[in-house]
């Protein structure tokens, strides 16, 4: 039974066999070829991109299950969605989008030449697109409903939201995922600029129904068990530069979708984001370039090929 569609994923209820009735505790994840940039979903599909997505989250969870438990239940899923979908626990989303970053680039990038700052947190002068942070930083954000814009958050607003104890879980959290992926990356010649990780908590643990509204800063954190969710260091959800050709001051050579992002805001284009249009669809060498990134990167990271997924 369909749940939600997302930009990227579509989210299903199964139906439990004995009973016939919705299965309340998982969900089938299935990650579709479409790609967003800016706030829009493109009308032009990445071929195998939801199948990358999810074989890399697959094989990060794997890497990052002593750091924190996963919402994996099973890969075994229907024909139709082979290889791009998985069987999840059924979690409450924390209403934070929880970013580390351990370059300055995008976003941030933005802000700290207007602030000289990153969701709060102070940063050197004289920085440059694609410098080094001193350290790496949570630069958390508001998670906005479809079609509006992602605030930055500092992170007193996300203790507000979360309440202390919850918040610094998060953050720590965060950053030591960049900080692992940034180790077993950068052996594998790849640099992560940021990532972006989502959390969840099993509504049972909290005693709560699943639509019932939740003040997290209330909630005992004794209760609270944080799962990681969604995807993790993927090119959807992270920024991946070859380390051999990083150097600041200058865009960086990218294994995720900034080549369409690069394309959306050149004259080639003929697209004025500012303009609140749709943009155009992409070329088939941007799609052919953009799918050959995501595979690469699939490929340097794992060490596996790429196959695409056919029915069992």
């Amino acid at each position: 039974m369909p749940v939600y569609s997302g930009k990227v994923r579509e989210l299903f209820a199964p139906i439990a066999p004995e009973t016939g009735l919705v299965d309340e505790s998982r969900l089938l994840l299935v990650a579709s070829d479409r790609i967003s940039a800016f706030d829009h979903v493109l009308d032009s599909p990445i071929p195998d991109k939801g199948a990358v997505l999810t074989q890399l989250s697959l094989w990060w969870f794997d890497q990052l299950a002593d750091l924190i438990p996963h919402h994996v239940l099973d890969t075994r899923v229907p024909d139709r969605v082979a290889g791009r979908a998985i069987t999840v626990r059924r979690l409450r989303m924390l209403p934070v989008e929880c970013i580390a970053r351990a370059y300055l680039t995008g976003g941030g990038l933005t802000e700290y030449r207007q602030s000289g700052s990153v969701s709060g947190v102070a940063l050197p002068a004289g920085l440059q697109d694609g410098s080094r942070l001193p350290e790496p930083i949570f630069t958390p954000s508001t998670k906005a409903p479809a079609g509006e814009h992602d605030e930055p958050m500092s992170f007193e607003d996300v203790e507000d939201e979360l309440g202390p104890d919850l918040a610094s879980r998060v953050r720590d959290l965060t950053l030591g995922i960049l900080d692992r992926g940034n180790a077993i990356a950068a052996e594998r010649g790849i640099l992560i600029a940021d990532t972006k990780v989502e959390y969840g908590v099993d509504p049972v643990s909290l005693g709560v129904g699943p639509d019932d509204e939740i003040d997290w800063a209330t909630v005992d954190p004794d209760a609270i068990q944080v799962v990681l969710a969604d995807e993790v260091l993927t090119p959807d959800s992270s920024r991946f530069w070859r380390a051999s050709q990083w150097q600041p001051g200058q865009p960086q050579t990218s294994y995720d979708k900034q080549v369409l992002r690069d394309w959306l805001l050149s004259d080639a284009s003929g697209w004025d984001r500012s303009s609140g249009e749709v943009p155009p669809p992409l070329p088939a060498e941007v799609i052919a370039l953009t799918r050959a990134r995501y595979v690469e990167a699939y490929e340097a990271l794992t060490g596996q090929t790429f196959r695409t997924p056919t029915p069992q």
